[in-house]
């Protein structure tokens, strides 16, 4: 980061972006580009329409969401329900920090996320049976050195045992 470098939620330089059909977003990672090493804030910007992730929540990064501009939707356990500007909501770790957020008004919505950066993470996908192992934080950059990201089913479950064998005797 420059010593220069004076992010603003309000005028972002957007770093990062996702486009996939109906999981479509920009992103400025205002935390990273602050200069933060432990905390992680993203501004997202979502296109009316489009989600920024799957439902998911997370066993190890506890996240809060601050509505800066438009109505975007909340998923969590309870259900779906409209945000206001302004409004903050907290994910906590475990299940009942399950969320979705969803665009469905003609404008874009500006959220920022800011969440704990600890690693190894797990995100559980409850609606595709899926989990994420990863140990790199949340929010880290796909190129980062890593032994492991990677998602996985949970119907592809195994036995602890399965595959291994003891050394052998001398």
């Amino acid at each position: 980061m420059s010593p220069d470098a004076r992010p603003n939620v309000f005028d972002p330089a957007f770093d990062a972006d996702q486009e996939r059909p109906g999981f479509t977003y920009r992103r400025a990672r205002v935390g990273r580009q602050a200069g933060s090493e432990r905390l992680g804030a993203s501004l997202y910007e979502i296109p009316a329409g489009e989600s920024t992730f799957p439902y998911h929540f997370q066993l190890a990064n506890e996240e809060m969401l601050i509505v800066l501009a438009g109505r975007p939707d909340l998923r969590t356990p309870e259900g779906w329900r409209s945000l206001d500007e302004g409004e903050v909501v907290a994910f906590p770790v475990g299940e009942r920090g399950g969320h979705q957020l969803h665009n469905r008004t003609r404008e874009p919505a500006r959220v920022l996320m800011i969440s704990e950066m600890r690693a190894p993470e797990l995100s559980f996908y409850p609606d595709s049976g899926k989990f994420l192992a990863g140990d790199r934080a949340p929010g880290g950059i796909a190129d980062e050195e890593g032994l492991l990201f990677a998602t996985f089913r949970l119907s592809d479950e195994v036995d602890y045992w399965e595959g291994e064998e003891p050394p052998e005797r001398t």
